[in-house]
């Protein structure tokens, strides 16, 4: 026997009405706000800990090392005693740590396109840069901790900041200001490279030449000149000078407005080529 369609549309129509009614029996959920979303996102990015432990180890361990070696073994080289050079010293590597937290944003954003997660995010409603945003905002959790532990053993090695606690936090703050604007950068590598590994790969080809021809680690007096004024020009050098001269009290208005003049534009550049690029990646 065959259902007429008469019949087959009554009993759809009965059915519709009824889905109807029972979807429309609550209240609708309220849209989540471009804040909650961005929260939502730095809890998962804070998350990762738990789940990742492995994590900590470029976090605290990396910047303890570099600390404990280069006092060590190159500080009574380097300057007249290991003592003086770690007054030199741990300021610029605590540039050093917060500038290899910053490729994490671009690693984790990757590693969510190559997931598939990225496809999931996609389909949900909410305001779709608050993954970008939790992600960047969670790496400040990460610069915090690597400052504190760095300079927490700094003070447990005899390191004495002239400018008191207030230099320290400022200096502190003007780091982390600076790392979150060069974490846009490789949140954009993150959007466009082709797999995770790419990402932290390109990144540590471009930061290592960075770190390494700055005044983090030595006076660039004892340099050649042609290296001297590759120094000078070096974005990480005018952090580390930022950061020394605040800890211990000597800085002056442009030492800190070029850092954070640099982070201004950083920011300006990258955010919206970040946004531009991660939108696009949306659409398709």
């Amino acid at each position: 026997m065959t259902t007429s369609p008469q019949y087959s549309g009554t009993r759809e129509g009965t059915g519709g009405g009824a889905l109807r009614a029972v979807l429309s029996a609550g209240e609708r959920p309220p849209h989540t706000t471009a804040v909650a979303a961005t929260v939502t996102h730095l809890w998962r990015a804070i998350m990762a800990f738990k789940h990742f432990p492995v994590q900590l180890i470029d976090i605290v361990l990396m910047p303890l090392i570099f600390l404990l070696m280069f006092t060590y073994l190159f500080g009574g080289a380097f300057a007249s005693s290991t003592g003086d050079y770690l007054q030199f010293f741990l300021p610029g590597v605590a540039v050093q740590s917060v500038m290899m937290m910053t490729v994490y944003t671009g690693t984790s954003i990757n590693t969510d396109i190559h997931k598939g997660v990225f496809d999931r995010f996609r389909t949900l409603p909410f305001w779709q840069p608050a993954t970008l945003a939790g992600s960047l905002l969670g790496d400040v959790v990460r610069y915090v901790l690597a400052l504190t532990t760095t300079i927490a053993l700094g003070l447990a090695m005899g390191f004495r900041p002239e400018g008191g606690v207030p230099g320290v936090l400022l200096a502190m703050l003007v780091l982390i200001v600076f790392a979150f604007a060069v974490s846009w950068i490789f949140a954009a590598l993150g959007v466009v490279a082709s797999e995770p590994e790419r990402v932290s790969g390109t990144s540590m080809i471009a930061l290592y030449p960075l770190l390494f021809t700055s005044n983090i680690f030595v006076d660039p007096h004892t340099m050649p000149g042609w290296m001297q004024s590759v120094v000078k020009a070096n974005p990480i050098s005018h952090a580390a000078t930022a950061s020394r001269e605040l800890m211990h009290g000597t800085a002056g208005f442009w030492d800190v407005g070029k850092v954070l003049l640099g982070a201004v534009l950083i920011v300006a550049v990258f955010g919206p080529l970040t946004m531009h690029l991660y939108r696009n990646k949306n659409a398709h």
